[in-house]
C-alpha cells in the first residue's frame, strides 16, 4: 500500500503538469514546426523548448515525492499535516494555472503576477516542508531555483512583447 501512496504523490502533480502541455502544445502551433511562441523576444538564456517538458516532470516528480514524505512523517491527514499539504495544494494549483495564463490567455503581465504568488506559495510549502521533513524541504529547492528562472523569463518576455491586441488598436487609430 506505502507503494501506491508514494507513486499516486508523484503522478499527481505530473498530471496538471501533462494536461497543460498537451493541451497548449496544441494551442500555440502556428505552422507546421513554429509557434507564436517561437516569435516572441525572448533573453539569450532561454532554454531550447524541449528542455521544459523534462524538466517539469522531475520537479512535479520531486514535489510529489516530498509531499509523500510529509504525509508519512505526519501519520497521514493529521492536524500537523493539514497547513504543510494545504499549502502543498494551493502552490500545486497555482503551479498549473500560469500555463492557461501564459500561453491560453497570453497575458504576460498576469502571467508574472501570477508567477510571483506562485513563488511565495512554493517558499511557504518549502518552509512548512522542512519543518516537518528536512528531506522533503530539501527536494523542493531545485523548484523554487527554477521557479526563480522562470520568473526571470516571464519579466523578460512581459517586458520585451507588447500584447498584440494593443498594437492592432493603435494601428487602427493610425488610419
Amino acid at each position: 500500500m506505502a507503494n501506491a501512496a508514494v507513486i499516486g504523490s508523484i503522478i499527481l502533480p505530473n498530471i496538471g503538469g501533462w494536461a497543460n502541455g498537451l493541451y497548449f502544445a496544441g494551442q500555440i502551433r502556428k505552422g507546421e514546426d513554429k509557434s507564436w511562441y517561437d516569435d516572441l523576444k525572448k533573453p539569450c538564456w532561454t532554454p531550447p523548448k524541449y528542455v521544459f517538458g523534462p524538466a517539469w516532470t522531475i520537479l512535479y516528480s520531486s514535489m510529489g515525492y516530498a509531499s509523500y514524505l510529509v504525509y508519512e512523517e505526519c501519520g497521514g491527514f493529521t492536524e500537523e499535516a493539514v497547513l504543510p499539504l494545504t499549502l502543498y495544494g494551493g502552490q500545486l494549483l497555482l503551479n498549473w494555472a500560469w500555463t492557461p495564463i501564459f500561453f491560453g490567455l497570453k497575458d504576460f503581465k498576469l502571467a508574472l503576477i501570477e508567477i510571483s504568488v506562485l513563488s511565495g506559495a512554493a517558499v511557504a510549502t518549502t518552509v512548512a516542508f522542512g519543518s516537518v521533513n528536512k528531506t522533503a524541504g530539501a527536494l523542493l529547492l531545485p523548484y523554487l531555483a527554477w521557479l526563480g528562472y522562470a520568473s526571470s523569463l516571464t519579466y523578460y518576455i512581459w517586458k520585451n512583447n507588447p500584447k498584440v491586441e494593443v498594437r492592432e488598436i493603435k494601428d487602427e487609430k493610425s488610419q
